[in-house]
């Protein structure tokens, strides 16, 4: 869909709505990765539609096809005189602090980015903290000790995963092997599940058998991998143990849903704060799933010992390195 058709229909859809009741109204802009990439996006939006059934809210959600068509959409939801809107994704984070500036009375949430207008609630998850506990329960339950990672798109944020990743393989079973690749470096590596595939059977005829997949949509490639070779993936922002029972080891949760949710109540309840929110196992943002389709192969002796470190970075016994920080330090002369 062209980006004059994707403004068109939104804008048809938004004039519908002109006799609308005082509810609050939110407008949520979905990734290319879309509502039903079962990961990062797909949270968002049951995060918005848990909003729409609970709080009674008017809500309108745009999927975006091309990363043009950002700006136009979020602008549009501000033009019609949106409550909240919504943007997901670092890739979000300049048009949306342009459309914020321009409409300072409109509050806006932005994910996984920050945006420095006071108007603007930025969302900034800890990801290398639930990475590293499931690099610690990937090292713990390998039998190869070699493992892997397949990321989506080679960006800072995922190359912040994939270090607490190795952090909590080195901390868990320190002599255990790395294998990692990237799926690709543009947004369409968000949505390339054949390539991911790709890469987890290299990995896997490697002698990894277990694959992180921080990759979106693409993630759902290497759980084809994982169940072609009877061995194992992990799962990413939302919990996708149900998609391969049995061969997802477990899911590193991003409680992206509950950040939506959250900025959406705050809103109905005339209490929603612009600023930057930083979101991690502390704050009940982070963590690991586990439930019905992975109890068999995560073992309560490999539970315990995440647990552990789960508590230790809680008291900050353990510290994650963060890869954002890293880089902000100046190289040694």
């Amino acid at each position: 869909m062209g980006l004059k058709r994707v403004s068109l229909v939104l804008l048809m859809s938004l004039c519908a709505w002109a006799g609308a009741d005082q509810k609050v109204k939110v407008g949520l802009v979905l990734d290319k990765g879309g509502r039903d990439d079962k990961s990062f996006n797909a949270s968002a939006f049951q995060g918005a539609t848990d909003a729409e059934k609970k709080l009674g809210i008017h809500l309108k959600v745009v999927e975006s096809s091309d990363d043009s068509s950002l700006e136009p959409s979020l602008r549009t939801f501000a033009q019609h005189g949106f409550d909240l809107v919504i943007g997901i994704g670092f890739v979000q984070q300049v048009p949306l602090e342009k459309v914020a500036k321009e409409f300072p009375k409109t509050k806006f949430l932005l994910v996984d980015a920050f945006a420095d207008t006071s108007n603007v609630r930025s969302i900034i998850f800890k990801d290398h903290e639930g990475a590293f506990l499931v690099g610690a329960i990937a090292a713990l339950t390998s039998k190869s000790q070699v493992v892997g990672f397949v990321g989506g798109m080679d960006i800072p944020l995922i190359r912040r995963i994939e270090l607490g990743y190795k952090k909590g393989i080195e901390a868990a079973k320190p002599n255990t092997r790395v294998l990692t690749n990237y799926v690709g470096s543009s947004s369409d590596a968000w949505r390339n599940p054949m390539k991911a595939k790709e890469l987890a059977l290299s990995q896997y005829q490697k002698k990894a058998d277990v694959i992180f997949a921080p990759a979106g949509a693409s993630g759902l490639g290497v759980f084809d991998a994982a169940e072609e070779t009877k061995k194992l993936a992990i799962g990413c922002d939302s919990n996708q143990n149900w998609i391969k029972p049995g061969k997802i080891l477990t899911s590193m949760l991003k409680r992206v849903d509950l950040a939506v949710f959250q900025a959406i109540e705050l809103t109905t309840q005339g209490k929603f704060q612009g600023g930057k929110i930083s979101a991690g196992i502390a704050e009940g943002m982070i963590d690991y799933a586990m439930d019905a389709n992975n109890r068999a192969i995560l073992t309560p002796e490999v539970e315990k010992q995440v647990n552990l470190f789960k508590e230790q970075i809680v008291k900050k016994a353990v510290i994650v390195p963060d890869f954002y920080e890293l880089q902000k330090k100046p190289a040694r002369s």
